[in-house]
């Protein structure tokens, strides 16, 4: 490990035990790997199997990302349009960017007995489409849903074109002793190598908003898919054009401004923490995993946790402190 990681490395050895039981963090900067470290156990029992940087997480909404990057893969290929009208107004963009109307979700106790593909795609929108920005998982299970039918494939065989081997929906039942566990719900008991969304577990696994599992190289190389071209390093995967429409703004929100999948640096509250540029764009997932990337600096840290081992607490305060300990290891 390089020394200057240092406080990188001593930020989350303290973490560990305490706000998860498992992390991997890679820090990339200019296009390569800079810091790749692995901490903890999969979960803090006889159980537990050590965490190594290639352990697979729950990526929880990190999946969004994903889903994002194959609907614009869609539209580049002329399957899907980015402006075109779908169901009551609302438009591949809007789903994109949250501002479609659509709810943000549902008790999944009242999902129970119900199709929940279904239940997203007719459930009453609570804002008018393009109105306002409403984080919501039921418009990404609509995208999945829309991607499946342009596509003629499922969401699972349209993940392989990213082409690893370790990320995937529905992960077997030999692999998930391996896996971090998470919350212990009290429905389905400690939740290990199952998805931890009870929406996405009502659908089998395979959902548009949660479901994937995958290692921090996973979620770099994907970051690395839009960082690379708007720091100068060529790729072939999206057009320029829609690497840059994906990581600016497309709806404003006072807390947290929305690109197409991505999130957007809004105030120095997010969790990317104070000295991340504005032009910053990321994601976080519910059971403890963010990726944040700067262009200005071309720097791109992903932490992969199982925070929500412990609980519903909220761990901003330790993503802030990791991305300004990285911003700081990449000055000097």
């Amino acid at each position: 490990m390089k020394a200057a990681y240092g406080a990188v490395d001593a930020l989350l050895r303290d973490a560990c035990g305490t706000l998860f039981s498992a992390a991997v963090a890679r820090i990339e900067y200019r296009g390569e790997p800079a810091f790749e470290c692995a901490y903890g156990v999969t979960r803090l029992d006889t159980a537990g199997r050590p965490v190594y940087v290639d352990t697979r997480f729950d990526l929880a909404s990190l999946t969004k990302l994903f889903v994002a990057t194959l609907a614009l893969q869609s539209v580049t290929r002329g399957e899907l349009e980015l402006d075109e009208e779908l169901e009551r107004g609302i438009t591949p963009r809007m789903l994109l960017a949250h501002d479609s109307g659509m709810d943000s979700g549902a008790d999944y106790r009242a999902l129970l007995d119900r199709n929940v593909e279904e239940f997203a795609l007719t459930a009453p929108l609570v804002a008018k489409p393009g109105e306002r920005v409403i984080y919501s998982d039921l418009g990404f299970i609509a995208l999945g849903v829309l991607l499946e039918e342009r596509a003629g494939k499922s969401l699972g065989a349209m993940v392989r074109s990213f082409g690893s081997s370790s990320l995937a929906f529905q992960p077997r039942a030999g692999e998930r002793t391996m896996i971090p566990a998470t919350e212990d719900d009290g429905w389905r008991g400690r939740v290990q190598g199952i998805v931890h969304d009870e929406k996405s577990y009502l659908m089998g696994g395979v959902a548009g908003h949660a479901g994937l599992f995958g290692t921090a190289a996973d979620v770099a190389h994907l970051t690395e898919l839009y960082l690379g071209p708007l720091d100068g390093r060529e790729r072939r995967d999206l057009p320029l054009e829609l690497v840059h429409e994906a990581t600016r703004e497309q709806a404003w929100d006072p807390v947290l401004r929305r690109g197409l999948g991505w999130a957007l640096k809004t105030n120095d509250a997010n969790s990317c923490g104070p000295l991340f540029s504005q032009e910053s764009f990321g994601h976080t997932g519910f059971v403890g995993t963010c990726i944040w990337a700067d262009p200005r600096r071309d720097l791109q840290g992903v932490l992969l946790t199982n925070s929500v081992y412990f609980g519903r607490n909220d761990t901003r305060d330790l993503r802030a402190a990791f991305y300004t300990a990285a911003v700081r290891a990449v000055e000097g």
